[in-house]
């Protein structure tokens, strides 16, 4: 799936503070890509439908929580940073996306998983 089209009229706007293209590496290695330091992501698991080939996997494998979300996407494709003041206008903007978490200060952890 390109993500391109749903993000190309947004682009150069100033609403996207930045992009990770959540692919093998998953969510813990691609998102600290593109923060600053002392910033840190909390991703809320269950603000979005995960599919249930992922639990299956997790449940057959013996799989941690923290290496599902570090190998796999868990149904999420791409993830868009933006400022707290522009989330309801980014959201109306793209189609289909989900309020997964928000940007803290850095507690040591880039990503946290709640």
């Amino acid at each position: 799936q390109s993500f391109l089209r749903p993000l190309e009229g947004l682009l150069d706007t100033g609403l996207i503070k930045g992009l990770a293209h959540i692919t093998g590496g998953g969510f813990l290695e691609n998102i600290p890509r593109i923060l600053p330091e002392g910033v840190s992501v909390e991703i809320n698991r269950g603000s979005w439908p995960e599919l249930p080939i992922f639990r299956m996997m997790q449940k057959l494998g013996n799989v941690s929580d923290h290496e599902m979300f570090r190998t796999f996407n868990m149904g999420i494709g791409m993830v868009v940073i933006c400022g707290e003041n522009d989330i309801n206008e980014l959201m109306a903007k793209i189609g289909g996306c989900v309020l997964v978490g928000r940007v803290s200060n850095d507690n040591g952890q880039r990503v946290i998983l709640s």
